[in-house]
């Protein structure tokens, strides 16, 4: 019998890139696994079963978080990977609905997944929270600032809960991608507020990330990471994934301020453009 046998999980966003993955190397390695997506998904279509599932709709949440709960009366593990990128583009240049927009899938999405849970993983006293985050999470990147912002809101309260709910049998974990290859930057919606005095910088950073995500990890990467944080009996507070990612984080964490700025208006390019 497989280690994980009897073991529920549920993964947001699970009907294409991280997500998808993340849900099929659960379910090989022994775990029952519910996938969620806007629209659920008819029987076969996925090789798990599907939850509708809108992170942003209160309603929507607790319904299929209930649901599952009818149907298995537990639930081991979380994995809060449903979220979207914005194009790249100048801060200034996104109204203020759509940072609400991206806050509320990324930020609020998560929370809102997380407290549907936890009274169900005290009541257990058992329980394990895995949050897709980003490199960009504590290394933000220029004309990705909600993005980024996102992450790094993630981050924070990612830890802070995780020291909360430790007496009580429950983790926390972030899996911190550097540029994955998946659908989430070529369905990314443009900025709604366009500005000339950004674009010759836009165009620059777009090129360089594009070329960082086509040479990025791949989904089923960031999937064995899930599992290894799922599976730790005393997981870490972050995963990086892949070694680009985690030299990152030790540059940006032991490195000089002004060395990491420097190094990363050149990689992105912004070097070319003045000061």
């Amino acid at each position: 019998m497989k280690r994980n046998a009897n073991k529920i999980a549920l993964v947001t966003g699970a009907s294409s890139g991280i997500g998808k993955a993340t849900a099929e190397r659960l379910m090989k390695a022994g775990y029952k696994v519910y996938g969620t997506s806007r629209r659920g998904a008819a029987l076969g279509q996925q090789p798990f079963e599907m939850l509708a599932l809108d992170v942003t709709n209160d309603a929507s949440v607790a319904a299929a978080v209930g649901e599952l709960i009818r149907r298995e009366g537990r639930i081991d593990l979380l994995v809060n990977n449903a979220g979207f990128s914005l194009a790249t583009a100048g801060a200034e240049e996104s109204s203020i609905e759509q940072v609400k927009s991206i806050f509320d899938t990324n930020f609020f999405g998560i929370v809102r997944m997380t407290r549907a849970v936890l009274p169900h993983m005290r009541k257990q006293t058992s329980g394990r929270i895995i949050n897709i985050g980003s490199i960009v999470g504590f290394l933000p990147a220029p004309f990705m600032a909600f993005y980024s912002a996102t992450k790094h809101a993630l981050e924070g309260y990612s830890q802070s809960l995780d020291h909360e709910v430790r007496t009580l049998g429950i983790r926390v974990v972030v899996i911190q991608p550097a540029g994955t290859s998946t659908q989430i930057d070529a369905n990314a919606p443009e900025a709604d507020s366009k500005l000339e005095v950004y674009q010759e910088g836009r165009e620059i950073v777009g090129k360089r990330l594009t070329a960082m995500i086509e040479g990025g990890a791949s989904p089923s990467d960031v999937a064995k990471v899930v599992l290894k944080a799922a599976d730790a009996p005393r997981p870490n507070l972050c995963y990086t994934v892949g070694s680009e990612a985690w030299k990152l984080r030790l540059f940006s964490s032991f490195a000089p301020a002004g060395m990491v700025d420097a190094a990363l208006r050149k990689q992105m390019g912004l070097n070319t453009l003045g000061k």
